[in-house]
């Protein structure tokens, strides 16, 4: 059985100021997004200029932080928020969501092509590969945490962890199975999935492998936006299957999440955005 190593959540203190592995997983996923965008443009594949990505980058930080913000706040416990509404401008507590911020950085997507002039699918066929590994580093950030950690899975799973931070919930758990209940009593806290490296390892590097070859032959217009919303969707929907789900709108459900009745809308919306824009020419 695994422990989890219980990191401490803070990297960095500097006086009264404590910079937080979280927010560094952040960091280093836009300096990829720059790094990564500045290399295509060298190849020819986008209208930007490294000055532009910069502006472009903006748009997508103040995306992902209101719309993921926003997104915690509708989409899983907007009872809490509205009781306590002051809470919804407090983000250094926590609580972000990826659907949300995925529909922020759309919204800041749409504006950034307007301002420019251009074709908003042009726009998010660039940056589609270079979501991923910001994903991916994200999930790092969850780990490191030890936050949304897994369903309970069983001791002879050779990478089977135990979350300290979980007992609560092991505990609450325990009362409803005799066999969860043993389990808690003789391991201290009920094995699970380490489904934050699962999130890694499908919604980061497998999808940023997809992307990337797939973006880098000549594809029709908005071709590989739809890749990447059917990647993701199948990602997570997978995904979610080893995740404790959390409670949202529809309550608490281990059969259907509500990460998976959000990703459904995305897995939809690509295949037939793909069948749509397959009619084309490759640009």
């Amino acid at each position: 059985m695994i422990v989890h190593p219980q990191f401490d959540p803070v990297a960095i203190h500097l006086g009264p100021l404590a910079i937080h592995w979280y927010g560094l997983m952040y960091l280093l996923g836009f300096g990829l997004f720059l790094l990564l965008g500045n290399y295509r443009i060298r190849q020819g594949h986008a209208f930007l200029t490294s000055k532009l990505l910069d502006d472009l980058l903006m748009y997508g930080v103040l995306g992902v932080v209101i719309g993921g913000r926003l997104g915690e706040v509708l989409f899983y416990e907007p009872g809490y928020y509205f009781s306590h509404p002051a809470e919804i401008f407090m983000v250094w507590k926590g609580g972000m969501s990826f659907h949300g911020g995925f529909l922020g950085v759309l919204v800041g997507m749409a504006l950034f092509a307007r301002k420019q002039q251009r074709s908003f699918w042009e726009l998010t066929d660039f940056i589609a590969p270079l979501v991923p590994l910001g994903l991916a580093a994200g999930r790092i950030g969850n780990f490191i945490n030890g936050e949304l950690w897994g369903r309970v899975a069983s001791p002879d799973l050779p990478w089977a962890m135990l979350f300290p931070q979980a007992r609560a919930n092991d505990l609450a758990e325990g009362q409803t199975s005799s066999d969860l209940l043993n389990m808690l009593m003789q391991y201290g806290a009920l094995p699970r999935h380490p489904s934050q490296l699962y999130e890694f390892l499908l919604e980061g590097i497998a999808l940023f492998a997809v992307l990337w070859i797939y973006s880098s032959k000549p594809r029709a217009r908005g071709q590989v936006s739809a890749v990447f919303l059917i990647g993701y969707g199948l990602a997570r929907f997978v995904s979610e299957f080893f995740r404790n789900p959390d409670a949202g709108i529809f309550g608490h459900s281990y059969t259907i999440s509500m990460g998976q009745w959000l990703s459904l809308p995305m897995i939809i919306i690509g295949v037939a955005l793909l069948l749509f824009f397959g009619k084309r020419q490759p640009r």
